[in-house]
């Protein structure tokens, strides 16, 4: 079941985010289960990050595998998953 993950970063900038998305959008396009990716500055500050998966099990194994442990100090997302009815990309 596709879920909708949405990562909020609250001590991200957005040069951070754009030095970090830049070297991943290769390693996102081919992630198992990876359906979409969009970021923008959150209401409460800092970054969120949305994100369409095949499956929760397939983001949280992208996760570990490829940024858990490239995070900058202090940077730590806040993780949510809504499981969606539909997810399809163009």
């Amino acid at each position: 079941m596709p879920v909708l993950m949405i990562a909020e970063q609250p001590n991200m900038d957005e040069g951070t985010y754009a030095s970090m998305l830049e070297p991943l959008m290769p390693l996102l396009r081919s992630a198992n289960g990876f359906m979409s990716h969009a970021g923008g500055r959150s209401p409460a500050g800092g970054m969120r990050i949305i994100e369409i998966w095949e499956s929760e099990a397939d983001q949280k194994k992208f996760f570990d595998e490829n940024l858990k442990a490239n995070l900058p100090p202090g940077l730590v997302p806040d993780l949510t998953y809504n499981d969606l009815h539909a997810g399809f990309t163009r």
